[in-house]
């Protein structure tokens, strides 16, 4: 380090009573807004912050996430919308808290590519002891299809051979989401 380099400055993490004003704030502003009479890009703008907001607010929880609930509430803001399949993994540590929540794969209106090798290689970078997979049906609806349910063995047995659990696999449609591990299908 060079006598002009300057230190990065250290970041702050916002408080989370700045986080619960700044979601009432939102709320209070937001409440008098009708989707009906939104053009295409407001209702895009207003997707896009609805995405950003519940990403916000699931990294900043650091909850235990025991509940497919409070998995799929985030799930449905961040994946509902999209035009194209996306396959997301959450990483989380010994007591099911966060790690990471990240898009591992993108596909077409119709599917999506799974590397298990890829998923197996995170998980254990990241150093997380569960997962939960989530991916959603463009279609809308949130039925699980036979891939589905093969892919979810696979890669369930695949993090076996390093101790690795997978919780669950949520699928996101338009008619609400579906749990495999509440179907017993994992």
């Amino acid at each position: 380090m060079n006598d002009n380099t300057q230190p990065m400055p250290a970041v702050r993490e916002a408080s989370p009573f700045t986080a619960e004003r700044t979601s009432q704030w939102t709320c209070n502003r937001l409440a008098g807004i009708n989707p009906a009479k939104l053009n295409a890009q407001e209702r895009k703008s207003l997707i896009q912050l609805a995405r950003r907001l519940a990403e916000i607010a699931f990294k900043q929880r650091r909850l235990e996430l025991t509940s497919p609930q409070v998995v799929r509430e985030h799930l449905d803001a961040s994946l509902l919308f999209l035009e194209h399949e996306v396959f997301v993994v959450v990483f989380l540590d010994n007591r099911h808290r966060l790690i990471a929540a990240e898009e591992m794969f993108r596909g077409t209106i119709d599917g999506a590519s799974i590397h298990p090798r890829e998923v197996v290689k995170r998980a254990l970078q990241l150093n997380a002891a569960s997962v939960i997979f989530a991916h959603n049906h463009p279609s809308g609806t949130s039925e699980p299809s036979e891939a589905d349910k093969r892919l979810t063995i696979r890669l369930r047995d695949a993090l076996a051979l390093i101790d690795i659990r997978a919780l669950d696999h949520i699928i996101v449609g338009a008619d609400g989401g579906t749990s495999l591990a509440e179907r017993g299908l994992i």
